[in-house]
């Protein structure tokens, strides 16, 4: 009896908490883009993110990719960052 009580407050606390840790999950596939011959991030930025400001967007390609510097290359797939 004291097991059913538990499984039953085990599978209440489940139903409550499992919509919560869904919200939290970030939308749909992390965005990428293969860098395309004569490609810089100053490109990539524009094509990808035209609305936002391309240095915030280049600075978040090199965080997200792991980029010391700004040399990029053909073939090369980068994270991009969400839209906001």
């Amino acid at each position: 009896m004291l097991l059913g009580l538990y499984v039953i407050v085990a599978i209440g606390l489940a139903l409550v908490l499992a919509p919560s840790s869904r919200a939290a999950d970030p939308p749909g596939p992390t965005p990428t883009a293969v860098v395309l011959p004569g490609d810089t991030l100053w490109s990539v930025a524009e094509r990808h993110r035209p609305s936002r400001q391309p240095f915030r967007v280049i600075d978040e390609i090199r965080r997200l990719n792991g980029i010391d510097g700004y040399t990029i290359h053909a073939g090369q797939r980068l994270t991009l960052p969400r839209d906001e």
